[in-house]
């Protein structure tokens, strides 16, 4: 504790009595501003708490609340509202926020560009920019659009358009300009501000405290870093005299807004998909049923929070794998244990044999996008002369093709488009992670299980800068609409391992610093 320290937050005076707390810790608890989102924090790596200092962008997980003293802070909210309701207006006519976690702190860059004189044509200038950043969702190029649509788009939105994202999410999702100013609802944004808060002790247990800070304080938490060393796949390939053969690593599902709940003594938690649907990384999330029982326990609202670290040690991996095809389809596909996995194969891969292994590492879910069903789709399809169609589980359909100058186009058969805007956001999303998944992607986990990955920066997503063109043609139809992202995943993963010469090892390539970097 130290003497009062004043700050401005978007106008309006702050008191701060902790001079060792965060500036996002100040931010979100005691100025109450819910639009800077906490996605990695310490580790500054994910840009999402990105605001404004005296007009410059600046991360403030990590920045102690005593180094702006006497400074102006300006977050999404307290932009001019001809400012913000451009940028709404962009990012939705673009598609250039789905869930909308990352972008309050992408525009607030954005603001820095423009405090600069950079021209909005600049495309390359604002790849360079988001350089600070990481989006899961939407395969960054509708950000660069909307970049460049600022101030002359308009916001317009079909009918269906919440509906064709709640499709390709798998659950309910909000739709327009509030989302990218970050006014989607997530889970710890609508809590109460006297809740109490509970992170994970590291012990089985939960350390509960008035405040976050306290309670990582009281937990011990020791920010985790990444490792220097490579790991080698964890699966041997079966024996064989295969004419294609695939190893995969532990990947990462890599959301930004980490695993969290609320609830009051009695009450229905409330739940960690509230906006997105986290590629099915948090469908069996341990936080809600957490909340609703420490709640009950201590007779006061409780938040649970999972750090970065947390969803990387607790979160559900897509499972590896290592298979061997023949030239006639058959084959074997051995897979890490995981409930529901072998069948989600079989159905795509009849002739695979399927065999489940114990493997020492992070716990696996089936429910991780296109688990191990797209695996076994891309090895069957690579028997062909050229790029076919697939097909996801739920019925929608793509094929993809990677160019000689690694740009990527993709076409869809997902029936009605409902929206074509946000269909194709999900489809260019879906694109840019299996080209990230084929060609960087992995976590550092040894023999023992051990994870040595624990930063976000770690996981080797594709970086805006790396990201190739992705062109998506939707074809016409008044079909039922179907979700296609699935789809879309298998076939863009297929073309990129095809265009790289069907290497056994994924990532087949680092074709960029971010796995170490």
């Amino acid at each position: 504790m130290s003497e009062p320290l004043e700050l401005t937050v978007d106008g309006v005076p702050v008191t701060v009595l902790d001079d060792s707390a965060t500036l996002l810790d100040v931010l979100r608890d005691v100025a109450g501003v819910r639009s800077v989102k906490d996605g990695c924090s310490p580790q500054g790596q994910c840009g999402c708490c990105t605001v404004l200092v005296d007009g410059q962008p600046r991360v403030s997980c990590v920045t102690p609340v005593r180094r702006v003293r006497g400074r102006s802070v300006t977050t999404v909210d307290g932009l001019p509202d001809d400012v913000s309701a451009a940028w709404g207006a962009a990012f939705t006519a673009t598609g250039g926020s789905q869930c909308g976690f990352c972008t309050p702190g992408i525009i607030c860059r954005f603001e820095g560009l423009r405090a600069k004189g950079v021209p909005h044509d600049d495309r390359e200038a604002a790849s360079s920019a988001l350089l600070a950043h990481l989006c899961r969702c939407t395969g960054w190029q509708p950000i660069v659009d909307a970049w460049v649509a600022f101030g002359t788009a308009e916001p317009t939105l079909a009918e269906g358009a919440a509906a064709r994202a709640a499709l390709e999410s798998g659950s309910p999702q909000a739709v327009g300009p509030h989302v990218a100013l970050g006014r989607g609802g997530f889970a710890d944004d609508t809590a109460p501000a006297d809740a109490l808060v509970a992170v994970p002790d590291g012990d089985d247990g939960w350390a509960v405290a008035e405040s976050r800070a306290e309670a990582l304080r009281i937990a011990g938490k020791v920010q985790g870093r990444r490792t220097t060393a490579d790991f080698a796949p964890p699966i041997e390939l079966p024996p064989g005299d295969w004419h294609r053969a695939l190893r995969t690593s532990w990947v990462e599902p890599g959301y930004l807004e980490t695993d969290a709940a609320w609830c009051a003594p009695g009450g229905e938690p409330t739940s960690p998909l509230e906006n997105g649907g986290a590629f099915g990384g948090k469908v069996t999330s341990e936080v809600s049923a957490v909340a609703r029982r420490l709640a009950d326990e201590h007779g006061r609202p409780v938040r649970v929070l999972y750090s970065r670290e947390d969803t990387v040690r607790r979160g559900p991996k897509r499972p590896p794998i290592a298979a061997g095809i023949r030239r006639d389809g058959t084959g074997t596909i051995r897979v890490a244990r995981t409930q529901g996995i072998a069948d989600a194969i079989r159905a795509v891969a009849p002739g695979l044999t399927v065999e489940e292994v114990d493997v020492a590492g992070p716990p696996t879910s089936a429910d991780i996008r296109g688990a191990g069903w797209v695996e076994a789709a891309v090895l069957v399809a690579s028997l062909a002369d050229e790029p076919g169609w697939f097909t996801a589980p739920g019925g929608g359909s793509a094929r993809a093709a990677v160019a000689a100058d690694g740009s990527v186009s993709v076409t869809v058969r997902g029936g009605d488009p409902l929206d074509e805007t946000v269909l194709r956001s999900y489809c260019t999303g879906a694109a840019h992670m299996a080209l990230s998944w084929v060609t960087s992607e992995s976590l550092g986990v040894d023999e023992g299980g051990e994870i040595h990955d624990l930063t976000v920066r770690s996981f080797g997503i594709l970086r805006a800068v790396d990201t190739p063109p992705i062109q998506v043609t939707i074809e016409p139809s008044a079909d039922t609409p179907v979700a296609v992202g699935d789809a879309v995943f298998a076939a863009v993963a297929e073309a990129a391992w095809r265009a790289a010469g069907h290497p056994t090892l994924w990532p087949v390539a680092a074709v960029s610093d971010t796995r170490h970097g």
